[in-house]
């Protein structure tokens, strides 16, 4: 818990001083990057997997 914590203390010091700009451009990367079709086929093949391992039906 305590390195949860240091971890959103750091995360919100570094946000910080980055400001808005910074965040909205991370933000646009991450969902250019999320909904790219490699990596939401790799994704459902990480869950197939998962979901094989620990015996939970996929969705």
């Amino acid at each position: 818990m305590k390195m949860f914590l240091l971890g959103a203390a750091a995360g919100y010091v570094l946000g910080a001083k980055a400001g808005r700009g910074r965040y909205e451009q991370i933000v646009r990367t991450y969902r250019k990057v999320a909904d790219h079709p490699m990596v939401q086929g790799a994704a459902g093949v990480a869950r197939a997997k998962v979901g094989e391992r620990f015996g939970r039906p996929q969705r």
